[in-house]
C-alpha cells in the first residue's frame, strides 16, 4: 500500500513511519524542514519538504506521491502552544484533506485525543459526544478537535484514533521532559498538562502502542477509535508512580475533579485485535526508564 504520513518527525510519527516500512508499504513521509527529510530517509521512506499550513505546496506534495491512504499525525505541541497546535488541527487538516481529494485519495487515518468527550461518569467509549457544554479554554480544544473528525469525515473513509495522554520517548511524560521538570520545580517548564495529584482521571497509551495502531487502522472501517492502554486512572494514582518512576518528588494527593476527566475505553479498539504492549501505566512508566 501507498502511505503518505504527515507529521512523520512528531513523537508518534518517528515511531510509525519505521513500522510502516517494515510491514512493507511504500511510504512517502512529509517534514517542513531540511533535517527532518533526511531523518525520513534514515528510516527508509521517501523524504519530502512540505509544510501542512501551505495549502499549494502540501497540493503538489501529495498528488505526487499519489498515495492509497493518508496518514495524518501533525501536531504542534513543540512549545506547549495551544492555540497553534488548534490551528494545526483545523486549517493543517482541511489542507491535508482538501489536497488528499484532489489526488483521488479516499482513505485517511488521524490522530485525534480521548479526553474530548462531555462529562459524565466513569470512562467514555465512543458513543459518547464530544464535549458541548466546555468554557475556555478547554472549548478551543474541543472546538478544533472537531474541526478535525469533521474535516477527515469528508474522505470515503476516515478513521480517527482518539490517542489517551502520550508517554515515552519524545513526549512530555518522558525521561528528562516537561512533566518532569515542572515535578521537579522548574518554572519555567511548559506542557498542556497538570502536576495536580487530584482524582481527574486519565488514559494513557505508549507513543509505540499508538503507532502500532495507526499501522492497524490501515485496515480499519471509517469512525472513532479510542487508542489508549488498558487502566484508566485518577491522578492521584498514576502521577505519584510517574513520580517516582521519574526519580522526581511527588505531589500530595488531593480531591476533586472536572466531570469530563473521565478517561476512555479501548473495548472498540481491542475487538478490532489491537493490543497494547504496555497494557497499563503501571509497569509503562518504569518500562520506559529502561527502553525509551
Amino acid at each position: 500500500m501507498r502511505v503518505l504520513v504527515a507529521g512523520a518527525t512528531g513523537a508518534v510519527g518517528r515511531l510509525l513511519v519505521p513500522m510502516l516500512v517494515a510491514a512493507g508499504h511504500e511510504v512517502t513521509a512529509l517534514s517542513r524542514t531540511p533535517a527532518g527529510v533526511e531523518r525520513i530517509r534514515g528510516l527508509g521512506a521517501i523524504g519530502v519538504r512540505a509544510d501542512a499550513l501551505d495549502a499549494t505546496g502540501l497540493r503538489q506534495a501529495v498528488r505526487s506521491a499519489s498515495p492509497d491512504v493518508v496518514m495524518h499525525q501533525l501536531t504542534d505541541l513543540s512549545d506547549a502552544d495551544g492555540t497553534a497546535n488548534g490551528r494545526l488541527r483545523r486549517e493543517g487538516t482541511r489542507n491535508l484533506v482538501d489536497a488528499a481529494k484532489a489526488a483521488g485519495v479516499g482513505r485517511i487515518v488521524a490522530q485525534s485525543i480521548s479526553w474530548a468527550y462531555a462529562p459524565g461518569e466513569g470512562p467514555a467509549a465512543e458513543s459518547v459526544p464530544l464535549d458541548g457544554t466546555a468554557t475556555e479554554p478547554r472549548a478551543r480544544t474541543v472546538a478544533a478537535v472537531r474541526a478535525l473528525e469533521e474535516t477527515a469525515a469528508e474522505l470515503e473513509t476516515a478513521v480517527v484514533l482518539r490517542y489517551g495522554l502520550l508517554y515515552g520517548p519524545g513526549t512530555w511524560y518522558a525521561p528528562g521532559g516537561a512533566l518532569a521538570a515542572a515535578l521537579a520545580g522548574d518554572r519555567s517548564a511548559r506542557f498542556l498538562g497538570s502536576t495536580v495529584a487530584n482524582d481527574a482521571v486519565g488514559s494513557f497509551v505508549h507513543v509505540a502502542d499508538a503507532a502500532g495502531a495507526a499501522v492497524a487502522a490501515l485496515d480499519w472501517p471509517g469512525g472513532a477509535v479510542n487508542v489508549v492502554d488498558d487502566e484508566p486512572a485518577p491522578a492521584r494514582a498514576w502521577l505519584p508512580a510517574l513520580a517516582r518512576a521519574l526519580g522526581v518528588p511527588a505531589p500530595e494527593p488531593v480531591t476533586g475533579r472536572q466531570e469530563w476527566e473521565r478517561g476512555a475505553l479501548n473495548a472498540l479498539a481491542r475487538s478490532r485485535g489491537w493490543r497494547p504492549a504496555r497494557p497499563t501505566w503501571r509497569t509503562g512508566f518504569a518500562d520506559q526508564m529502561v527502553r525509551g
